[in-house]
């Protein structure tokens, strides 16, 4: 049998069988130890003084002593190594602040439960002096997430318009005639502004361009806290971007104008058809109801003339709807 290498934690079931009848009859033939030469590297056979030819063996509790001081060195060892590893990193550690602004402010901090994410968003408005910026999404304003960040948002968003701060919203054109967003306007005194788009991206508020909160999961239920500079501008730069390009909700005086009969949330919806999206998705996008969507892409298909879904891609395609600006 060959012998295979093995560390003095273990014995191989040829060297265990030889050492085992070593104990039984006090000793073996050196030659048939040859199949195990771990028993002497371990110390576990050595010559007997009067025959070199036979090997006896020691006692296991002399063996397992020694053994086991060995790996207590080994111990010792790494436990030594811990320690300079520990004193060697310890002032790079108080160099290294990737993750903070100041003593005790965390960059990134997340934070878990509707409650515990209005309390954070209320203690950093408290401090706020300049100006608010609100991304606000079908998803962000519809079920009981949205109702309790209504309730909770009024009188922070007052009480910075009162210290004469401002605040500018971003909402999806579909929630313009939620109650919960109308009154919510009306009820509030100061400098405030609402424009609207047909697609907007989750929840964003970033207060005095220093703190802002973002959904960290699809439940509501985690928002991420963002103090770190680099992702303070982008945000601020993505805000100002979607600002320009939205229209303003408030007064409602003038309607959007159709192109070609196609209204402009018709055209949001032709250019989501075109990318191949299910009406599902088109719905989830436009922060409406897959009823609504539908009734919008049969106008959408009768103003156009199509009879067929797949005949609707090509005419708004060969329509030309898309390459205008309204």
């Amino acid at each position: 049998m060959n012998h295979r290498e093995h560390g003095i934690e273990e014995l191989c079931v040829t060297g265990a069988q030889l050492y085992e009848q070593a104990l039984q009859d006090g000793h073996v033939r050196a030659v048939d130890a040859a199949d195990a030469p771990c028993l002497t590297d371990l110390g576990l056979l050595h010559p007997v003084l009067h025959d070199p030819e036979l090997l006896e063996p020691v006692s296991p509790a002399a063996a397992l002593h020694r053994l086991l001081s060995t790996s207590a060195a080994r111990v010792a060892d790494e436990r030594r190594r811990e320690a300079r590893l520990v004193e060697q990193f310890a002032s790079l550690m108080r160099i290294d602040t990737p993750h903070t602004t100041g003593p005790g402010t965390p960059l990134l901090r997340l934070h878990s439960g509707t409650e515990r994410i209005n309390r954070a968003i209320t203690e950093t408005m408290a401090e706020a002096t300049d100006e608010v910026l609100c991304i606000q999404s079908h998803a962000g304003l519809s079920g009981p997430r949205g109702e309790a960040a209504s309730v909770a948002a009024y009188s922070r968003d007052q009480a910075l318009l009162d210290r004469g701060g401002r605040i500018r919203a971003l909402y999806q054109h579909a929630v313009r005639h939620l109650p919960s967003v109308h009154a919510g306007f009306e009820r509030l005194r100061g400098d405030t502004m609402a424009r609207g788009l047909d697609e907007l991206p989750d929840r964003l508020i970033v207060v005095d361009r220093t703190v802002a909160f973002i959904p960290a999961g699809d439940d509501g239920r985690l928002a991420l806290e963002v103090r770190h500079p680099a992702l303070l501008t982008y945000f601020v730069t993505t805000f100002e971007r979607l600002w320009r390009l939205a229209t303003p909700m408030y007064p409602e005086a003038v309607q959007r104008p159709t192109l070609n009969g196609v209204t402009p949330r018709q055209r949001a919806i032709a250019a989501l058809l075109v990318e191949g999206h299910t009406d599902t998705v088109i719905a989830d996008r436009l922060g409406m109801n897959v009823r609504t969507a539908r009734v919008h892409i049969a106008k959408l298909a009768t103003t156009l003339g199509s009879d067929s879904r797949a005949q609707l891609g090509y005419l708004i395609a060969r329509s030309g709807i898309l390459d205008q600006e309204p």
